[in-house]
């Protein structure tokens, strides 16, 4: 099958007051694959029958592919996007799938806020950057000022507490957080969601159930 790909500026997530909404844009084609950017993220191969975040690709077909968001099917053509509510079936459980170097990745949202997370078993709490801090309206000045360690050598955070941190059908309310001044290219999933959390490890996928 011919290979399309073409590479279009990220979105920004369209609907961050509905807190399941979701912005699914299609970056392009490669082979049977689509390429989808979910909540303006970094563009992600999806084959046919497999969902990224709830959203499942149901065919592809040339430059265009059909989606299936919160049980609603939307075609799209590359370049294209759409806004539809993820499905939740109540189980209280999120299923993630790590992408080639292993790394787990879901959007999600904090306080209504759309957030995309790298799952971090190693980071103590939840870990935003200044540019993710102040979409979601977070005041650095006013959280309990502490350092920490970065690749890059100590750097000042500031600890908060999240009204609600949801993903999926899961939401977890009071969680802390650490907010640093300088940018961080993702937020971190950290043991503060975790650690409430059952979490199973099978192969290429991840299960987290909610504990309590």
């Amino acid at each position: 099958m011919k290979r399309h790909f073409t590479r279009i500026a990220l979105a920004l997530a369209l609907a961050s007051g509905c807190a399941a909404a979701q912005d699914v844009g299609l970056a392009g084609v490669m082979g049977s694959k689509a390429m989808l950017m979910i909540n303006g993220g970094e563009p992600q191969a999806v084959a046919v029958g497999q969902s990224l975040d709830g959203v499942r690709v149901v065919s592809v077909q040339g430059d265009q592919a059909v989606v299936e968001i919160g049980g609603k099917k939307r075609p799209l053509r590359v370049g294209q996007h759409a806004v539809g509510a993820a499905s939740a079936d109540g189980s209280g459980k999120i299923v993630l799938t790590a992408d080639n170097q292993g790394h787990f990745y879901t959007t999600g949202n904090i306080n209504g806020t759309s957030v995309r997370f790298l799952v971090d078993t190693g980071a103590t709490m939840i870990s935003l950057g200044a540019t993710d801090a102040r979409r979601i309206g977070l005041d650095f000045n006013r959280g309990q000022k502490g350092m920490t360690q970065t690749a890059n050598g100590q750097s000042v955070v500031s600890k908060v507490s999240l009204d609600t941190v949801r993903i999926g059908d899961v939401t977890l309310h009071n969680v802390d957080a650490v907010i640093h001044q300088s940018e961080m290219p993702m937020a971190l999933l950290g043991m503060s969601f975790l650690n409430r959390m059952e979490m199973q490890r099978d192969g290429s996928t991840m299960t987290l159930k909610r504990r309590f």
